[in-house]
Formats: C-alpha cells, structure tokens, sequence
C-alpha cells in the first residue's frame, strides 16, 4: 500500500493491491475447518461487521462497463470511500479515501475522469452485509488471509435482491493458500462468484442490457479500426497512471497517441478530420514534456557517472535542470488532462472508433508508407542534414504502426518486420537523442570544460548510433522480413 498526494491538495489516497476470490454458497453454508489449508494452522477471533454501501456510477454504468466500482462505506474496518480499479492481472487496485459526504471526492473522480468525462456520478445501488471474518494464520500467528461470510441485502431502483457468498482476500504469505482455502470451499458445497463484485449481482440485468448496447455500437471487423479502439482503450487505461506521474503510465498514453495519430495520417483519406490529428498532437506534446526530460536525465546522469566522480557538479546541474522540467511537466500535463480540451478529445476518439469507414486496403498502405520512409532514409543518409534524418526516423515509426494492424493477420511475418523496423527505429532514435542532449549541454555548460568533455563525448556516441544506422537498414530491408507483403 502507498499513499499519493493529490497535485494542489493535502489529501491523501491510499493505494493498495487487492487479492480476493469470491464465491457463491447456499443459504445453509457452513464454513468448513481450513486448518491444514497451505500454511493455516489456525483460524480464531472472527469479528463481526454490519457494512452499509452505497455505489455510484453514471446512469449508464460506464464505471462497471469499465471493470470499476466505486463505493461509500460505513462499518468495518475500513470505513470511507472506495474505488476499485484492474490491477495486473492478479488483484484489482484500490483507491481508499476517508470521508463520508454524499458527493464523490474529487481526488477519485480525477482518477475515473477519462471514463466518466463530464456525467454526473450519483447512487446507482446499496448494499448491506452482514460479515462475519475470520482470519486464517500459520504456526507463527501471522495472517495468511481473511475469510468473509456475507449475507447480502442489494437494493436497486426499488428492487431488493438477497444472497449469500464468501470472500477469501489474500493477505500475507505465500498465495498459494488461496488454492488451498478453494479446495476446501469446493468441497464443502461453493462455487465460483457468478459477478466479479456484489454489485455487479445486484446490477446484472441492467449491466448486461448496457453492455449489449456499447457492444452493438463498437462492433467491427475491419483492422484499422480494431487497431484505433486499441489505441483508444490504451488512453483509457494509462489516463489515471499519468495523472500520477507514473513514468510507464506517462510513456505509454504517449505511444497510445501517437498510434493514433499516426493511423489517422496513414488512412487520412478515410479520415479526413486532420483537426483530430492536430489534438492527438497536443496531447502527445504534453505527455512528451513529463516523458522526454526523463528519459535525458538517465541518459546523461549514466553519462556522467561514466565520466568519473570529479563530474558529480554537473550531474547536480543536470540533474536539477531536469527534475524541474519535469515537475513542471507533470503539473501542465494534470491541468491538462482535466481541461475541457481533453474530455472533448477523448469523446471524439469515441465517435472515430464506432464509424464503419471504407478503408484503403491496410498491406497496401503500409508498403507504401514504408517505401516513402525508405527514401526519406537514403536521402538524409546522403545529405547528412539532421533534421532529415530525425523526419526519416518519423517515417518509419508510421510505417511499423502500419504493420502491427496486420500483425493480428499476417502473424510472424509481419512481427518479424516489426522487429526489424524498431530496431532500425532505435537507431535513428539514440543518434537524436544524442542531438537532444547535446543541446542540453550546450545550454547549461557555456564556457565550462566539464560540459566541453561531456559535450564531445555525447558528439561522440551520436557519430556511433548514426554508423550502425546502414545495417539496421540493410536488415530491415531484406527479403525475407519484407514477405509480409
């Protein structure tokens, strides 16, 4: 668990990794004995809890059509709001924040804004369980997991549902004694939760009818637009990460956008919105301005380790030049996400995502996006110029975007060129980054020798990456890896 200070306020939002697994049991459950389970060599001290939840969501249920939940809870242990988000494939996330108004706090909105933009979230459910929980502990009386038997309340526009079910929650130890809790469970007559969540269950005919419709809405086979819902569902994710300043989070809505955009140029003929392209453009700018300075301070701060201790002065002015270009980044990049600006972009990838446009066949396009990066190539190789080779590197970032919306159809063949075009990608990459930070040096060390050493010897490693640069061409171009088209 960590806690995050939200940008411009002193209120703190506990995060937390949530391991659990649900299970439905009948009205005459009893609990069997899980001493022996795993490590459990005891279960004593179960408490008591009367919980009273209260769930909100938009009108159509965009937080659960989403895989959230976000709650007000009184009684229990952990009193307070509530939201639960994917975690990575083993728990979900939860967001826990004390207070106990009727209004969603704002620190929590932040983080599903992406998804609700501008609806209101008001009480779609209420729940009231009755708990008894019982900790499982090993030889030593540390608490492996915590086991719940709940009797279940649900009301929901006007509809009152009653159930029972336990929650095992994984607490300590190895989590191997979930499987162990499980057989025991299986025995004893329960069986796999039929809804991720309680109120899942208690919204499940109206989840479902609205599922049915964003599923009737999206539905499409066409590649490109497989590809941009991707790209979309990727903003989404890595929105509330970014907003954190989460440096995967932050380079990964970064690339997301830049497919995007790079989509809509590809296929501009079948979309002809460039002003869609101009506010990926934007977005991917403030993005950069957190990402770009993150990368430059590990780059030169390995560059000055490199040079030996008598140059830790310059890393201190590096490292302090950069530190402030990215707070500052990072403060930009959260006004802008919660800007009109933003929800408006988010609501037009929507609508771009659901058109049924006649697209140009995709192998086409992507060999001749590639064969225009190819001579962009030559003639920057030719010439030298700087500026044309960082314009070539764009081009075939384009062209190997173009070539991951056949990947799904063409397989190795079209991973296999991939890989040869990032690889060629990387190349041009680290002869402008050496560009980049060279300029960054040039800025801070005016007339300083230390800056003069490290200037030429960045110099030195853009000649390097620019020399290897002919052969990642050469691969990329062969035959063989070239067979997707």
């Amino acid at each position: 668990m960590h806690d995050v200070v939200t940008p411009g306020t002193m209120v703190k939002v506990e995060i937390a990794t949530e391991t659990e697994r649900k299970y439905d049991v009948p009205d005459n459950f009893q609990l069997p004995d899980l001493v022996g389970a795993g490590e459990v060599a005891g279960s004593d001290g179960a408490e008591i809890h009367d919980l009273d939840a209260t769930y909100f969501d938009t009108d159509d249920l965009r937080l659960m059509r989403n895989r959230r939940t976000l709650r007000k809870r009184s009684g229990g242990n952990d009193a307070g709001w509530h939201l639960k988000t994917p975690g990575d494939g083993v728990g979900r996330t939860e967001h826990r924040l004390d207070g106990d108004g009727d209004t969603v706090p704002d620190e929590l909105v932040g983080v599903v804004r992406a998804i609700v933009r501008r609806s209101p979230l008001a009480p779609v459910a209420r729940l009231r369980t009755h708990r008894v929980e019982t900790p499982l502990k090993d030889a030593g009386g540390r608490t492996l997991a915590l086991v719940a038997q709940d009797q279940v309340r649900a009301e929901s526009a006007g509809v009152e549902t009653v159930w029972q079910e336990v929650e095992v929650e994984f607490v300590a130890g190895d989590p191997a004694v979930l499987d162990a809790v499980e057989e025991r469970l299986f025995a004893a007559g329960a069986r796999p939760a039929r809804g991720p969540s309680k109120v899942s269950r208690a919204l499940a005919d109206r989840l479902a009818a609205e599922k049915d419709k964003a599923k009737t809405k999206g539905r499409t086979k066409d590649p490109v637009m497989v590809y941009a819902g991707e790209q979309r569902d990727a903003i989404l994710a890595h929105d509330p990460g970014a907003r954190q300043g989460d440096e995967r989070s932050v380079h990964q809505m970064r690339v997301a956008t830049r497919r995007l955009r790079s989509t809509l140029k590809t296929y501009q003929k079948s979309f002809p919105e460039s002003d869609l392209r101009d506010e990926l453009r934007w977005l991917a700018g403030v993005l950069g301005d957190v990402r770009d300075p993150q990368v430059l301070e590990e780059k030169l701060l390995a560059l000055v380790e490199e040079a030996g201790p008598e140059f830790e002065p310059a890393a201190d002015r590096v490292r302090t030049h950069l530190e402030k270009a990215i707070a500052t980044g990072r403060r930009d990049l959260v006004t802008a996400l919660d800007s009109g600006r933003y929800l408006d972009l988010l609501d037009r990838i929507d609508e771009l995502v659901t058109q049924r446009p006649r697209t140009a066949d995709p192998a086409k396009r992507a060999r001749k996006v590639l064969a225009k990066a190819d001579l962009k190539l030559d003639a920057a190789l030719e010439s030298g110029v700087e500026e044309e080779i960082h314009d070539s590197r764009k081009g075939f970032k384009q062209a190997r975007y173009a070539v991951e919306i056949l990947e799904p159809e063409q397989g190795k063949a079209a991973k296999r060129l991939i890989n040869a075009l990032t690889d060629l990608q990387d190349g041009l990459g680290a002869y402008q980054d050496s560009n980049v930070a060279r300029g960054v040096l040039r800025e801070l060390g005016k007339k300083s020798f230390q800056f003069g050493v490290l200037y030429g010897r960045q110099e030195q490693v853009g000649r390097d990456e620019l020399a290897k640069v002919p052969a990642l061409a050469r691969k990329a171009r062969r035959r063989k890896v070239r067979r997707v088209f």
